[in-house]
């Protein structure tokens, strides 16, 4: 045996037995070549319907790709707010416009490269394969009825030699010239040598069919071969150029600065935007109209300390109190003005209220808030009693709730306006801020932010009621001492 792995099958005998008309099919060996060549077709089928689809999927790329076009088809939305230029993000979406059209022509052009060049060679093929398919068919038919044919004729003499074989011998050789069986016989070798020729005639064809075969083959897959280089270089190059393209956008998108847009925005609108170097706002540096107002200036203001309401406390409690030109005294739980909005926990107007006499550093108002709470306007007239930090300070909150109480009118006949008059001023010694306006000769003078006032008499009703109880006081004592 050589050295070649393959076992080779059993051949089917080319060369016929030694009867006369053998039992091998002659179409056996013609039936399995052009089934062969059955199969070789239905091979080269598949790769057109692959082509195709290749074809048709090209196609719907291309559609596709059309919508997504569509999505960037639009200038950017609030564009103005990109550099318009080369290098930023609109240049980039322009990038990506061309890039994404690139896509839609690239998938339409190889669509029509493999119908017009890679399908055809498969379509070529297939025809050969079929011409072939039909050629061996046909032929083996062919000569399949003629050995057939021949088989028949020498099958039918053998038999008349056999009957008059027998009929020699039966009749004693008394048989006609035309069924003597030497005649016969020889009829028998005339038909059985015509039938070997047309059997070795289809044997023949039938070993150069198969030399053939071996040739075509080789021609077949030498074609199917070149359909798919062919393929490779539409679709595999369509394929690079794919990747191309969207490395082409990856690179316009990389190539943008990080900071591009900004700049050109700060160049563009940098006007409209925060200067980082601008001082922040602060309350001290706002101007708002009537804020230096002469009514908007407390007479005096500070902290005191007051005697609970409540009739089962009896501490005290410190809170911030303010005595305003608009003659009411204010309580506030203290002077933040950021924290919370400073509303008034109570206010009493001064001039319908009693002003007690300082006695050291205690001093009380009996009056009514006149709050906004609903509780306040059904609360009736309640004396409180405070304490100051010292006599001195007590006397300085007296004199000014004094004038408070005494001024008649408001405080100026002018309209509201922002003056630049002077603010408070803080007493020594005490946690007190008083007006400066607010001194010694003011009070006997009654002049107050500007106003003077005619007169000592011209205090309030209830500082009036105090003198005149205590002027009959001292009368009725007077009369006791006269009597005794």
């Amino acid at each position: 045996m050589s050295g070649d792995s393959h076992t080779l099958p059993l051949r089917q005998g080319t060369t016929f037995s030694d009867g006369p008309v053998p039992d091998i099919d002659p179409t056996t060996t013609a039936g399995l070549l052009t089934e062969r060549l059955q199969a070789w077709k239905h091979a080269v089928v598949y790769l057109e319907e692959y082509v195709g689809a290749t074809e048709k999927a090209h196609r719907a790329h291309s559609k596709e790709y059309e919508k997504v076009l569509k999505t960037i088809s639009h200038p950017l939305r609030e564009g103005a707010h990109f550099d318009q230029g080369l290098g930023g993000v609109a240049g980039f979406f322009e990038n990506v416009r061309v890039n994404t059209q690139a896509m839609i022509n690239t998938n339409a052009e190889t669509e029509k490269i493999l119908k017009g060049t890679v399908l055809p060679i498969l379509e070529r093929l297939h025809k050969e394969i079929k011409a072939k398919h039909k050629e061996v068919s046909h032929n083996a038919e062919k000569s399949a009825k003629e050995i057939e044919k021949a088989r028949s004729a020498t099958q039918k003499h053998i038999e008349l030699l056999s009957q008059n074989a027998a009929a020699f011998e039966s009749t004693g050789a008394k048989l006609t010239p035309s069924e003597d069986p030497y005649v016969i016989q020889r009829g028998v070798l005339h038909r059985l040598n015509k039938q070997v020729v047309e059997e070795n005639n289809h044997r023949n064809d039938l070993i150069n069919i198969q030399d053939g075969f071996k040739a075509f083959e080789a021609h077949v897959v030498e074609v199917v071969q070149q359909a798919i280089e062919a393929l490779n270089q539409v679709a595999g190059g369509q394929a690079e150029k794919m990747r191309a393209l969207y490395v082409d956008m990856l690179g316009a998108a990389q190539r943008i600065p990080a900071e591009f847009e900004w700049n050109g925005f700060l160049s563009r609108e940098g006007n409209r935007l925060v200067d980082p170097n601008d001082p922040p706002r602060s309350v001290e540096s706002v101007n708002f109209p009537n804020q230096n107002h002469v009514s908007t200036k407390a007479l005096i203001e500070g902290s005191l300390e007051r005697k609970s309401r409540n009739k089962l406390s009896w501490g005290t409690q410190s809170a911030y109190y303010v005595v305003t030109p608009s003659k009411f005294l204010h309580e506030f739980k203290d002077d933040d003005n950021v924290r919370i909005d400073p509303k008034p926990e109570l206010s009493i107007y001064l001039p319908d209220a009693v002003i007690g006499v300082p006695s050291g550093e205690k001093f009380y108002i009996k009056g009514k808030d006149r709050g906004g709470s609903f509780s306040s306007k059904l609360a009736g007239t309640s004396e409180l009693q405070f304490k100051a930090h010292s006599a001195a300070d007590a006397q300085k909150w007296y004199d000014a709730i004094r004038i408070a109480a005494g001024t008649t009118g408001s405080i100026s006949n002018s309209q509201p306006h922002s003056p630049t008059g002077s603010t408070p001023g803080s007493i020594s010694g005490a946690s007190t801020k008083v007006d400066s306006s607010v001194g010694h000769k003011e009070q006997e003078s009654g002049i107050m932010g500007g106003e003077t006032v005619s007169s000592p008499t011209a205090l309030s009703p209830a500082v009036t009621r105090q003198s005149t109880m205590k002027d009959s006081a001292s009368a009725s004592e007077k009369k006791k001492e006269a009597d005794a």
